[in-house]
């Protein structure tokens, strides 16, 4: 098994408990449950946060999930750096997650997602790089 399915299916998990917790933080509005005494949402402003962080996950991540396909599908041996660069995208991803949604810090978000945009874009890199070898 790839050594690269793992961080692909961490992700996955991650974009399932996004989905997990935007039902949640839905629920007074949608369904009454959990409302406050004057009967607004107590989770009304962090709901936009996971709703927008939610559809970031399908957005450069794209990249990522396309990347790990091409090498898994090729057969080719996969690199170490190649792993590690999956793993700092996924790692940065829960990270960005946990900034855009608990923080109104924007500075922080923009470094974390540059780790994430860089690790990508160095595995397609790698990915031209070694292909141009085979």
């Amino acid at each position: 098994m790839s050594n690269l399915l793992t961080p692909m299916f961490m992700h996955i998990l991650l974009c399932a408990s996004l989905y997990v917790f935007l039902t949640l933080a839905r629920a007074p509005s949608v369904w009454g449950v959990g409302k406050n005494k004057d009967g607004s949402n107590p989770f009304g402003d962090i709901q936009p946060k996971i709703s927008a962080n939610l559809s970031n996950q399908f957005e450069w991540p794209l990249f990522f999930h396309v990347v790990c396909a091409l090498l898994i599908a090729l057969g080719e041996p996969i690199s170490s750096s190649q792993v590690f660069l999956a793993w700092v995208f996924v790692i940065g991803r829960v990270l960005h997650s946990l900034v855009q949604i608990f923080t109104d810090n924007i500075r922080l978000r923009g470094l974390v997602f540059t780790v994430n945009f860089v690790a990508v874009l160095a595995m397609w890199s790698l990915f031209f790089i070694n292909s141009a070898n085979w």
